[in-house]
């Protein structure tokens, strides 16, 4: 089931709408067919196992770590093919959430004659496809929070100066998470005052899609996002908007919607329409603020850089809350502390219902 998992990881960022999903066959001790999901239209996992393990998976066991489908999408029904090859035994890490699956493929597995053994590694699944999970339970993308601050709590000197606060091996890990997740949101003041490219830098083939949210389209002529010949961006706005840097943008090959109200929740609907399943926040506090407040965020990431830089008006990573007693204090769970040279970095979930104050 770890190789399962592995295999599965290798498509992170490219299969929104769909799950994660790897599948092993073993037969005699021996693995005979592999395969994983790579992208949403695409076979599942076990077919690709299947097709690689031939006639010799008459009788052998399939590993998969996501229940098999029972339903025709863009794709066949999986637990077919499952029983036409004459699997005899499939170890499942867990039921898939979706309710068009949910319990209905191993019931199938099971009326065919096959053993089922659910819930190998169940745990590390639902960590793999916490974003999937999230997107058809609440019906909106898996939203993270990631910033990098300073020792005495600030992303920016008070002039907004923020090139680099982390060490490059942080901003490494950045680049790797961007290539994990479908899009990459980021205010209007962002793009004014760092000029950001929300890419991968080369780490991976897969760059997310570039999100600004901006209700006056103050932005500049000339920015990195506006380069759009590989790595597309998607730029917010409100009714009424700005008609001519609409156009302009336009021009640019930038796309953009007007929407009645900007709100983080409106945003995140637009991009759940679009099939997007986990969304990376690189903002600025009083956005991130915002997003927290409407229960856009459900995990944090967050960098501790051992510097001191002062200044009372210097940016914080999160704007006002509206939090008066510290007993009100946002307590993450889960949290995992990890080492980065040199700065430390701190992840950990929101509690639920995620909706403050």
């Amino acid at each position: 089931m770890g190789h399962c998992l592995r295999l599965a990881g290798q498509a992170r960022g490219k299969t929104s709408p769909n799950p994660l999903v790897g599948s092993v066959i073993v037969k005699d001790g021996e693995i005979i067919g592999t395969g994983f999901h790579p992208q949403a239209g695409q076979p599942h996992a076990e077919i690709f196992a299947l097709q690689e393990a031939g006639a010799k998976a008459m009788g052998a066991t399939l590993y998969v770590n996501l229940e098999p489908c029972n339903h025709y999408g863009r794709t066949p029904p999986c637990t077919e093919a499952i029983i036409a090859a004459g699997i005899k035994t499939v170890v499942v890490a867990m039921i898939d959430p979706d309710e068009r699956v949910c319990g209905q493929g191993i019931e199938r597995l099971q009326k065919a004659g096959l053993e089922v053994i659910l819930g190998v590694e169940s745990e590390s699944a639902r960590q793999l496809n916490e974003a999937f999970i999230h997107r058809v339970s609440h019906r909106r993308p898996f939203g993270i929070l990631k910033y990098a601050m300073t020792l005495d709590g600030k992303i920016a000197t008070t002039t907004g100066h923020s090139t680099w606060v982390t060490g490059e091996a942080s901003r490494r890990f950045v680049h790797q998470l961007r290539s994990q997740v479908d899009a990459v949101i980021v205010g209007g003041n962002t793009v004014r005052q760092d000029n950001p490219h929300l890419t991968t830098h080369g780490l991976s083939t897969h760059n997310p899609l570039r999100v600004v949210m901006s209700r006056s389209l103050e932005l500049p002529e000339n920015a990195y996002l506006w380069e759009t010949s590989t790595v597309p961006t998607l730029v917010f706005t409100e009714i009424p908007t700005n008609p001519i840097r609409d156009k302009q943008l336009s021009q640019q090959g930038v796309e953009v919607i007007a929407l009645a109200s900007l709100t983080p929740t409106n945003v995140m609907q637009s991009l759940y329409e679009r099939g997007l399943s986990s969304v990376l926040y690189e903002c600025g506090g009083r956005l991130a603020a915002k997003a927290i407040a409407e229960g856009m965020i459900q995990k944090v990431v967050a960098f501790i850089a051992p510097k001191i830089i002062g200044g009372e008006s210097a940016p914080n990573p999160v704007g006002d809350l509206g939090f008066q007693d510290m007993t009100q204090a946002l307590s993450l769970e889960n949290v995992t502390i990890k080492c980065i040279e040199p700065d430390i970095l701190i992840q950990g979930y929101l509690p639920p219902p995620y909706l403050y104050p």
